[in-house]
């Protein structure tokens, strides 16, 4: 499987690549395009979480993946290690990487509704997007470090981490608790420059309100 990511940072897309008998994996609204021969789709379903399952049949077979929000796209190498990604950042996994949506951390993290934490583990390239762009932060042992849950992308095993309810730190006139969480390293860490919620909190005012 070969990653090829085009039109970063602020439009990203991805196109897949795979060899005969290869298969990849993407979130169920993320397709944009297929190559019209040699793949076969099949979708798998789970408690929360949907997912299509792209089989190559024949040579030269791809498929193009994109993000709902505008931003960036990276790859994660994974080689056998576990990652726990934000659910709003998923897109696309070889066949050689487990997608657990069902493990006991995974519905604890986040306070909207629909998002939650993956378990991602295997060997292959992890294909991660971000609203907005997507920052790396390396924590050496011991070191700390608070991120707002809706700029979570994900980090890698070794971190630990804490997730707190406090006052929201980007208004105290306007907005009620929030979450954060606390990370601790040692390992990687990604964040978001752009928050879901923050869209949405900022859409739903402006929306035609319905009169009795």
């Amino acid at each position: 499987m070969r990653t090829e990511i085009s039109f970063s940072p602020s439009f990203a897309m991805a196109t897949i690549h795979l060899d005969m008998g290869e298969s990849v994996k993407s979130e169920a609204g993320a397709m944009l395009a297929m190559s019209p021969k040699g793949l076969r789709r099949s979708v798998l379903g789970g408690e929360s979480f949907f997912m299509n399952t792209f089989s190559a049949t024949g040579p030269d077979a791809h498929v193009i993946v994109a993000p709902a929000l505008p931003g960036d796209i990276i790859t994660w190498p994974l080689t056998g290690n576990t990652v726990y990604l934000q659910s709003g950042s998923y897109l696309a996994s070889p066949g050689t990487i487990d997608i657990d949506s069902k493990w006991g951390g995974a519905k604890t993290f986040f306070s909207k509704e629909g998002l939650f934490m993956l378990k991602c583990q295997g060997t292959g390239d992890l294909i991660v997007s971000s609203y907005g762009a997507v920052h790396a932060v390396d924590l050496a042992a011991g070191q700390s470090y608070t991120v707002d849950t809706g700029h979570m992308v994900g980090w890698e095993e070794g971190v630990s981490y804490n997730v707190k309810k406090v006052g929201n730190w980007k208004s105290t006139m306007l907005s009620g608790e929030g979450l954060i969480v606390e990370l601790t390293g040692p390992g990687r860490v990604y964040i978001q420059t752009r928050s879901p919620n923050s869209l949405i909190d900022w859409i739903i005012p402006k929306l035609p309100s319905q009169r009795s």
